[in-house]
């Protein structure tokens, strides 16, 4: 009770309004045995003696530079430039959250608009907002643009058992009170399966580009048939994939959504991470989210500005189309940093670099008895590989030799149990791909 600041005649008052004489009183529906257990803790230590305690339990972990590391799964090992980390440091991006000022926040809105800009651009969309918390509340957010479009009268989902499994869970828990109707991802769907469940009732249909497999679908003519249903068609994309394919615009999106974790924001142990979101002009409005427009101020010097916002969204919650509606302000910026360092023509380097060192790595797992790729469909950076040991099994005996193998696919899809999710990005070098190869030839 310490560091509780009110008095004893405040918590009677408190008390009092809530209709309880006791601070006890308010643990009654707890059993009793369970209440007040007593816990086993150390005596008291000083802040010096903790500082060292826990500086003993850090160095007792093993750094992940001292791995090799071969899994993605929606979260990828790439390269940072130095300055990205650096620049972060700056106290003033730090405590930046909303610029509501924008006579004093110049900055940090142009950064924002940049970072629009160079999102807008990559998915080939008309605008962006100022980003989300992940790929999973901004797939979520995609889902109340297109209620929103069909003024809520269409009430089915239709979603791609191979988008990422966890924005598949957070897009039904986000709107579990909707009435909705999510369907086509509750087995080994194909393309030409979802689209036979369009009709007259579908809001939107989701596909990933690459998808949760690594795999890049055909999806010409998706759109025109996506779109004589009068549903919406969204793209849940990595952005890096993007600098080397064809964009989710050129291919008929109307939204395209995803993580943007792969453009120079570190692992982080699973986040903070930061989601994209892009659209076509005709739902600008209703999307959620920060959106920073140019303009000229009266002196006509150019100045950036919040636009396209009705107010409800940040104060009248019963009219706000979305309650996630934050700038991940710090991590939009990181990401904007990378972008403007690596440029157009790095940004493709990277994309190439990835696609060839995976279809390498493929190629000689390939050659392994016992082991099987997939190759039905062209793929980015990550690939599925048929084992002939439960995976499991086989990511034990990697990680004793130094690697972190590739994610278990039959977590989240039972019809895939002895398949491995494999991922190669530019940080994994030739050596690192030949041991990889080594101790897989080991495992049979």
């Amino acid at each position: 009770m310490s560091y509780i600041p009110h008095t004893d005649v405040e918590r009677q008052q408190m008390l009092a309004a809530i209709g309880v004489p006791t601070i006890e009183d308010l643990f009654e529906a707890v059993p009793a045995a369970y209440r007040f257990p007593k816990v086993d803790l150390p005596p008291a230590m000083s802040e010096m003696e903790i500082l060292t305690e826990i500086q003993s339990l850090a160095e007792a972990n093993d750094s992940a530079y001292d791995f090799s590391l071969f899994r993605g799964a929606g979260a990828y090992h790439h390269y940072s430039p130095a300055a990205v980390n650096q620049l972060l440091l700056r106290g003033e991006f730090y405590t930046a959250y909303t610029p509501y000022q924008p006579e004093v926040s110049q900055g940090t809105l142009q950064a924002i608009f940049e970072y629009q800009t160079m999102i807008s651009q990559l998915t080939g969309m008309d605008g962006a907002n100022a980003s989300h918390y992940d790929g999973a509340t901004s797939l979520a957010e995609a889902v109340t643009v297109a209620l929103e479009s069909s003024r809520r009268k269409r009430t089915k989902i239709i979603l791609s058992p191979y988008i990422h499994p966890h924005y598949r869970a957070v897009a039904r828990t986000y709107h579990q009170g909707n009435n909705l109707q999510f369907v086509g991802d509750e087995g080994a769907a194909e393309l030409s399966d979802l689209t036979a469940m369009l009709d007259d009732n579908t809001a939107m249909f989701a596909v990933a580009y690459p998808n949760f497999l690594g795999q890049i679908e055909d999806f010409r003519g998706l759109a025109a048939k996506v779109h004589a249903a009068g549903a919406l068609l969204v793209f849940v994309a990595n952005p890096l994939a993007l600098a080397l394919f064809k964009s989710p615009g050129e291919l008929g999106a109307d939204i395209v959504v995803g993580d943007g974790q792969p453009l120079g924001i570190p692992l982080s142990y699973g986040g903070p991470y930061v989601g994209y979101f892009a659209t076509k002009m005709a739902n600008m409005r209703r999307i959620a989210g920060r959106i920073v427009g140019e303009t000229l101020d009266k002196n006509g010097k150019k100045a950036y500005v919040m636009t396209l916002r009705p107010r409800e969204q940040d104060i009248r919650r019963e009219k706000a189309t979305s309650n996630i509606c934050t700038n991940q302000g710090l991590l939009a910026l990181a990401a904007t940093m990378y972008l403007s360092m690596v440029g157009k023509q790095g940004l493709k380097k990277v994309a190439e670099l990835n696609y060839h060192k995976a279809h390498y790595a493929a190629e000689q797992i390939a050659k392994i008895p016992g082991y099987e790729v997939d190759r039905s469909k062209p793929f980015f950076n990550e690939f599925v590989v048929k084992c002939p040991r439960p995976v499991r099994e086989i990511n034990e005996k990697l990680l004793a030799d130094g690697i972190i193998g590739g994610y278990e696919l039959g977590r989240d899809y039972v019809y895939l149990f002895d398949r491995m999710l494999v991922c190669v990005t530019e940080m994994n070098t030739k050596a690192e791909i030949d041991v990889l190869v080594e101790v897989l030839s080991e495992v049979k």
